[in-house]
């Protein structure tokens, strides 16, 4: 196990009604005057928009709304509210969404005290010295992005996706209720789980040795969503389902289960660029990515994907030949993807295999790499974008 640093300051409300509080929470901090910062007019229409800004009114808090988050977030957004802060004086940012709403508040959050281009942090011209608080009221169990330091934006400018992290932007509280994400369709509740689980496998496929205890948590959470999510696809307002779906989401991604361990992050990488180009879910670009990448990689490390066959998927070991099982976990994945609605090749997602040349110039990798279980180049990359261009052989 590696040497770590854990530091994680978030403060989670969770359970039914939470939402409703949310403005004695806010007015403990000291802060007088908030953007509400939504996605789409359903958060209006449900009246959770309304509920919130009442909340915050009855504690003496002056609202300012900023709604029209889309998917994969982009910088123009962040640049009107950047702009609208400054302008109405806002001391406090509460993301009222899923991961793309809270990313777009963390990256207006580092924004508005700085007087340059915010993308200067995501391109590492500058580091941020202050940030105004964000807050999150949970729709989606998905991201992790409740209680992470990482927002991921699409700049417009080349529609290009690119993720910053800064404890600075880490949620100071965040509210889960699980009643919120009763309403969500099968399909992005379906992408959230898969986030979810994706989350747990960057960290899990790994160099660094002598880690079972956060081995043991990684498959915990990927059973959970795996077991989890079809009763939740089946009965939408079971609130105990949607609640272990909620919290998986946030410890995928609070780094519990990746203290004292190397971490790889490339398919996350590979699945930014598809999301930007083709406006794709960032669930279903993953759930596309990742198998192919596992079936690229797996020969570095054939025990550990026999592991986690067994220990997630159910496989039978086979001791002669743990190649065997390892294939076998990887279709099982491959296999519940689809069987949740997922795409499981380029074509689901409407990507052209003719675009690859231009998916690896966005990724920039140059002459360096991404990842770090395996190191992968621009050719290891293309190889990859090519297994995910092909359906897959028939699944378990």
């Amino acid at each position: 196990m590696d040497n770590f640093t854990y530091f994680n300051p978030t403060r989670l409300f969770f359970g039914k009604g939470e939402e409703n509080h949310v403005g004695d929470r806010v007015r403990r901090l000291g802060c007088k005057k908030v953007l509400v910062h939504y996605g789409s007019a359903s958060a209006v229409k449900s009246g959770l928009i309304y509920r919130v800004t009442s909340s915050l009114e009855r504690a003496g808090i002056t609202a300012v709304s900023l709604g029209g988050v889309r998917p994969n977030p982009r910088s123009g957004l962040v640049h009107e509210g950047i702009e609208l802060c400054r302008k109405e004086e806002v001391d406090f940012i509460l993301a009222v969404g899923g991961g793309s709403v809270i990313d777009s508040a963390k990256a207006i959050a580092l924004g508005v005290p700085y007087k340059g281009d915010f993308w200067d942090f995501f391109e590492g011209k500058a580091f941020p010295s202050s940030a105004l608080p964000v807050g999150t009221i949970l729709t989606i169990a998905a991201s992790g992005s409740e209680s992470s330091p990482v927002t991921v934006i699409t700049r417009e400018d080349g529609m290009f996706k690119r993720p910053y992290s800064s404890d600075r932007i880490r949620p100071v509280l965040s509210i889960l209720n699980p009643e919120l994400t009763f309403s969500l369709p099968p399909l992005p509740t379906a992408g959230g789980a898969t986030d979810i689980m994706s989350h747990v496998l960057e960290r899990y496929f790994t160099n660094t040795k002598g880690v079972e205890l956060t081995d043991r948590l990684c498959e915990s959470i990927l059973l959970t969503v795996k077991n989890e999510l079809p009763l939740a696809l089946k009965d939408p307002e079971d609130y105990d389902r949607r609640a272990n779906l909620m919290l998986a989401g946030t410890m995928a991604h609070n780094d519990i289960c990746g203290i004292g361990r190397e971490q790889d992050w490339a398919t996350h990488a590979l699945a930014h660029e598809l999301s930007a180009r083709y406006d794709a879910p960032h669930g279903a670009t993953l759930a596309v990515v990742f198998p192919a990448w596992m079936e690229y990689v797996m020969d570095h490390d054939v025990n550990r994907f026999a592991q986690i066959a067994v220990r997630v998927w159910g496989c039978d070991m086979d001791y002669q030949h743990p190649d065997i099982t390892a294939r076998y976990g990887i279709r099982a994945f491959r296999a519940f993807l689809k069987m949740v609605g997922m795409p499981t090749s380029f074509a689901g997602i409407r990507a052209r295999e003719d675009d690859i040349p231009e998916l690896l110039d966005q990724l920039q990798i140059g002459n360096s790499t991404i990842g770090s279980f395996v190191k992968l180049d621009r050719n290891d990359c293309e190889k990859i974008y090519k297994l995910a261009c092909r359906e897959p052989y028939n699944d378990l």
